[in-house]
């Protein structure tokens, strides 16, 4: 490319958290790559690295939980885009959770999350999409708060590297 910057790096998409359970354990990661793909059904996609903890309990998982994150929350973004499960930390053990019938786990401070049952998954690269029918939604309400954006998030070393 030529002159001045790509459509991908003018791109600043909202950041998420996505959890995973399997197997009896647990964990989560820090998302840039997440976005509504259909409208009936309603459907959204998660693309998670496959050099994450969180991918690998995802392939054996049958649903998902995506939280977004408000800027006032750059401590959680930090907690689970900056540490990793692969190094023994238990990132639940920092944060209020609530288990969904035993498949999901969802952040309590979340203004707004969604469990989603995976559907599909897409090998795009480094990253997989997870396709989710979403079944159950929640929050904490706080609608009226800037969302947390890649920009927002460029202080944070990766728990495994950004691929």
């Amino acid at each position: 490319m030529t002159g001045g910057k790509s459509v991908i790096d003018r791109l600043d998409p909202d950041m998420c958290v996505v959890t995973a359970v399997a197997g009896g354990e647990r964990d989560g990661c820090l998302v840039g790559f997440a976005s509504q793909c259909s409208i009936s059904p309603a459907r959204f996609v998660v693309w998670l690295s496959k050099e994450n903890r969180t991918f690998r309990l995802a392939e054996h998982a049958d649903r998902l939980a995506v939280h977004l994150l408000t800027r006032r929350q750059h401590a959680l973004a930090e907690l689970f885009g900056g540490s990793t499960g692969d190094a023994g930390v238990d990132k639940f053990a920092h944060v209020r959770c609530s288990e969904r019938d035993g498949a999901a786990v969802v952040l309590d401070d979340a203004p707004a999350w969604f469990v989603g049952e995976i559907v599909a998954r897409v090998d795009g690269g480094d990253h997989v999409g997870f396709l989710l029918d979403p079944v159950e939604r929640g929050g904490t309400g706080a609608q009226d708060a800037p969302i947390l954006r890649l920009s927002d998030t460029l202080d944070i070393t990766p728990g495994h590297p950004a691929h």
